[in-house]
């Protein structure tokens, strides 16, 4: 079991997709993306294997959900930056995103 203070140490950030292209490389379908995450974060990259429920051009300008303090993972030639959270369902991983539009 995960104690409270192990959630605490998460950085969970809101940001807003700006490119979404497949990514060719991954073993596994996913896109590339670019999740702008406001002025104190930056830009940072992120593989996300959301292809069953998005398609690229519905990404753009999306909001998400991100853990932006986990160490970079390096996929296939791609330095993924942030982990975008999302839940499983039986057509595929759903992204958490916010109901209202707020700051990055």
């Amino acid at each position: 079991m995960a104690e409270f203070s192990d959630f605490l140490k998460l950085d969970i950030r809101v940001g807003t997709i700006i490119v979404a292209k497949v990514f060719e490389k991954a073993k596994r379908p996913a896109y590339q993306l670019k999740v702008d995450f406001g002025e104190e974060i930056g830009m940072k990259k992120s593989s996300a294997q959301i292809t069953q429920q998005y398609k690229c051009e519905d990404l753009i300008r999306k909001q998400v959900l991100g853990v932006v303090n986990f160490s970079p993972r390096q996929i296939a030639d791609f330095m993924s930056e942030v982990l975008i959270l999302g839940t499983y369902s039986d057509d595929g991983v759903i992204l958490i995103t916010p109901d209202k539009q707020v700051q990055n």
